[in-house]
């Protein structure tokens, strides 16, 4: 398989930990502090993989390297007593855009009842790192020196096309937005971007790209569309800065922040008032 033979040794060591693949998981309860085989196949492993890959995709704060879930390929469990769930996988995945191979991961997830869930992940990679720091580089250039700001709509359409020049902007929407389906996965609740609703740019003479997203998120298993207003900074080389609002049907208003940068307390009406 593409990048095993360089998976790190700390990856090694949480592989090693796993008990032989079972071909029909244990009866729920499962027993306390005891590592429980899943089939790969289980809707909870994989929605497990998807949380480590939204936790990745933020933290990588790249719109040209993201990653989709591809395979599981080994998945286990352990109830951690007035803790939560541990899960333990070892998975392949894909670019999220183009579905080109992107390498094989090793991950932990461990779902807490009132917190986002704790990631630790690890990645061997196909892709040619200087290629995607040029790319990255190339858009963010791109966005600085623009003189009118970006404004769109409906990424992707009804039809489920997205216009070539709106590729980037699409994958920056998503390496941001994973902020918001890590924080808010839960062991039976997981998340996927339906749509980019609306995009608007905002022109800054520092450093710094700043955008507004109105995004569709698509929540799972309850099939609910959820709206999140999501405010995103991004400098080069730097970790996203991503503040969000999000409303549903039965959610009401639910505040939430990206990795220290504050909360979020308002809708898509104007910047300054917003957050």
């Amino acid at each position: 398989m593409p990048g095993l033979r360089a998976a790190l040794p700390a990856a090694l060591l949480l592989l090693s930990s796993f008990p032989p693949a079972a071909a029909k998981q244990p009866p729920w309860p499962w027993v306390p502090g005891v590592m429980h085989a899943l089939n790969p196949s289980d809707s909870q492993a994989s929605a497990a993989a998807r949380t480590a890959l939204h936790y990745s995709n933020y933290h990588g704060a790249s719109p040209s390297r993201l990653r989709a879930l591809h395979q599981v390929l080994k998945a286990t469990v352990k109830a951690i007593p007035e803790v939560g769930m541990k899960y333990y996988m070892h998975f392949t995945t894909e670019d999220y855009i183009t579905g080109e191979d992107a390498g094989s991961c090793l991950a932990t997830v461990l779902y807490l009842k009132k917190s986002p869930p704790q990631v630790y992940i690890k990645c061997t990679h196909t892709q040619d790192k200087k290629q995607i720091h040029e790319e990255d580089n190339r858009f963010y250039q791109y966005l600085q020196h623009r003189k009118k700001p970006i404004i769109a709509s409906n990424i992707p359409d009804s039809y489920g096309n997205i216009d070539r020049d709106h590729l980037a902007l699409w994958g920056l929407a998503i390496a941001g937005s994973s902020c918001i389906m890590w924080e808010r996965s839960r062991e039976k609740l997981a998340y996927f971007v339906a749509q980019v609703k609306a995009v608007k740019q905002w022109i800054r003479k520092d450093s710094a790209v700043e955008f507004e997203f109105m995004i569709l998120l698509h929540e799972t298993p309850t099939q609910k569309i959820d709206l999140c207003h999501m405010h995103l900074i991004w400098i080069l080389g730097h970790p996203l800065e991503v503040k969000y609002i999000c409303t549903s049907d039965s959610h009401g208003l639910e505040d939430g922040s990206g990795q220290d940068s504050g909360s979020a307390a308002g809708m898509f009406h104007g910047k300054e008032g917003n957050f």
